[in-house]
């Protein structure tokens, strides 16, 4: 059996050829009309594509929720960006060709790291940007709240997401989980400064069927609540896709033995 099957999503068409030289699969996604060779959210059952602009890179898998797993023969299946890669150790260099990039990120996963079940971004921490920009974001919140200001570690994932992506917002959604998970991850938002960004990760693939489960459901009962027509500016308009950014940490440290990994910044527009 094949050791991981990379999914590598784009925008852009032209990256084709870059992507299969990295000797992953090429996804399209968004409006552009992709030639052969690609996979996209475009055509097969039950597909969501046009919901693309508010769920973001969950569109696809969505298609592969409901197209393509009985098709996933390898160990593990995961994904990455065109300018963001998985790699085993951390990667310095800024400047970097395609053909160094390729002998960098991971192809397969080790034999020493096969003891776990999914892997998922090094932490993004939500509570170290400076004072103005939270300032800038929700005056009031912090006018009547000076400990925000003074301990970082009330700045927590619901406090991040309530400034940038709708005050309340997290809450409501959190109300239409599934009663196992309801407060869990309301205390994990509540309790925790840093979450595993980019909704990326690599799983085996019981796994990821498990987590489409559970994430497309409670999705489709948030969209009841948030609709798409009055998602305005970039914060509310991918409000889907935030929200299984939050939901992706949470689940994948509950259900699964799991290892972050370093994620290497590297658009290969210019590569």
């Amino acid at each position: 059996m094949k050791n991981l099957q990379m999914f590598c999503l784009t925008l852009d068409n032209n990256h084709l050829k870059k992507i299969k030289k990295l000797e992953y699969i090429p996804v399209g996604l968004g409006e552009s009309n992709f030639s052969e060779g690609w996979f996209t959210d475009k055509s097969g059952n039950d597909i969501i594509a046009h919901k693309n602009p508010y769920y973001g890179e969950y569109t696809f898998h969505y298609w592969i929720w409901k197209n393509y797993l009985k098709e996933i023969k390898t160990n593990w299946v995961g994904f990455c960006q065109y300018r963001k890669f998985w790699s085993i150790n951390k990667i310095d260099e800024e400047k970097i060709t395609l053909e160094k990039l390729n002998s960098k990120i991971i192809k397969k996963i080790p034999v020493h790291l096969y003891e776990y079940d999914s892997f998922i971004g090094e932490p993004f921490y939500v509570n170290q940007f400076r004072f103005m920009k939270f300032i800038k974001r929700n005056f009031k919140k912090m006018l009547f709240n000076p400990s925000l200001l003074l301990d970082e570690n009330k700045r927590t994932i619901k406090f991040h997401f309530d400034m940038w992506h709708g005050e309340g917002n997290l809450e409501k959604a959190i109300k239409l989980l599934d009663p196992e998970e309801r407060n869990d991850f309301k205390e994990f938002t509540e309790t925790n400064t840093f979450f595993n960004p980019h909704n990326m990760f690599i799983c085996k693939p019981h796994i990821l069927l498990q987590y489409y489960d559970s994430i497309f459901p409670w999705l489709n009962r948030c969209e009841k609540v948030f609709g798409f027509e009055n998602l305005k500016g970039f914060g509310l308009k991918r409000i889907y896709g935030f929200l299984a950014e939050r939901y992706l940490s949470y689940w994948f440290k509950k259900y699964t033995i799991y290892k972050t990994l370093p994620i290497y910044f590297k658009d290969i527009t210019n590569l």
